[in-house]
């Protein structure tokens, strides 16, 4: 096991990015101008995406009239990508594209069966010939059809067979991004509202599939939420996204430092585990091994279970503070991959009380 493993000046809410026009006559009378899909920039949009990026968003208006699209050099084509490839372009404008009818389904489920956190659908692209996905029938949102070369450009794969929905989804509240040190004064125990008694921490898991993997494994687990330390992929990624199948969307995420990891610690007297491969030429401190007894021992302590990077392993900071635990293995292998063994870390120390 190596455990390393915002768019126009005026909106129909606060929170929606589409501006609807009213005015068709004003459309019709610009339409020698404007392409179907206008944009508008307004540079009075302060919104930051993060210290390496400090340009305000622009926003994006569709008119009401565009039920369809079909060109791929359509400008709100453009905006879709951007929000797929770029984590910053992403996060200033708070939305994020979902691929495939599945996902879609599934954030809305847990919309509706799960701590009552809410997603905003933007805007629902369905390909030209696609019914609505089973279960999106009775929401009442925006459908606007596209061609197959529109649907191939934004989902990203070779064939569209498979992706008749994209969804352009608000990001969930759930997920708080601490951007410095400013934000310790935050009150913590809003970060994990519910509780933040089984906490997954991730140190510099780079790969979004795995950390995609290990975020639908917290879920399925019933862990309180996960804890990304610098270094970490955006859990918005598509690749995170489709590995994650909808549970981004769902289970509370904070993006952070040690500083406010550590706080989180002191706030909640969090006992800190990381998973160690038992095989290594690094022996910074003696292991414990996991097992049912070891489970048991801390089935009422508040924990925080740190996972490292699948390249490098744990951050010599996680060495450092945390107990260290390995999984047992016959033979002589050395390591397992880091989702599988966060999914077996996360089974066996999940919390046994309902906390």
């Amino acid at each position: 096991m190596l455990c390393g493993c915002a768019f126009a000046a005026q909106s129909v809410s606060p929170r929606l990015p589409f501006e609807i026009k009213a005015s068709v006559s004003k459309l019709r009378s610009s339409s020698a101008q404007l392409p179907r899909t206008q944009i508008q920039i307004n540079p009075s949009d302060d919104l930051l995406v993060n210290s390496s990026d400090k340009s305000p968003a622009t926003r994006v208006s569709l008119p009401s009239h565009v039920n369809s699209i079909t060109s791929t050099s359509n400008p709100f084509v453009k905006h879709c990508l951007k929000l797929r490839q770029s984590s910053s372009y992403r996060h200033a404008h708070g939305s994020v594209l979902v691929v495939g009818a599945i996902p879609i389904t599934e954030v809305c489920m847990f919309q509706t069966n799960k701590k009552g956190i809410t997603t905003e659908i933007e805007c629902l692209l369905l390909h030209e010939e696609a019914q609505i996905p089973q279960g999106l029938e009775s929401l009442s949102i925006r459908i606007v059809r596209v061609s197959s070369l529109v649907m191939k450009k934004l989902s990203g794969v070779q064939s569209t067979e498979s992706v008749e929905a994209i969804a352009l989804m608000r990001i969930p509240s759930s997920f708080i991004d601490l951007k410095d040190d400013k934000d310790i004064i935050t009150d913590c125990n809003k970060w994990f509202p519910s509780s933040a008694h089984r906490v997954l921490v991730l140190d510099s898991i780079q790969d979004p599939g795995n950390l995609g993997t290990l975020i639908r494994s917290a879920m399925a687990f019933n862990w309180d939420g996960a804890f990304l330390l610098p270094g970490c992929c955006d859990p918005f990624n598509d690749k995170a996204l489709r590995a994650s199948r909808g549970a981004s969307f769902q289970l509370p995420i904070v993006s952070g430092n040690w500083n406010h990891l550590k706080v989180l610690e002191h706030e909640f007297q969090m006992k800190l585990l990381a998973g160690h491969p038992a095989m290594t030429t690094q022996r910074p401190k003696p292991l414990s091994k996991l097992s049912v007894e070891f489970a048991q021992s801390l089935a009422e302590k508040p924990l925080c279970l740190i996972l490292g990077s699948e390249g490098n392993g744990l951050s010599e900071q996680s060495r450092r503070v945390c107990e260290l635990v390995s999984i047992p293995m016959a033979g002589d292998f050395e390591s397992l991959n880091v989702s599988v063994a966060g999914g077996i870390f996360l089974f066996m120390l999940q919390s046994r009380s309902g906390s």
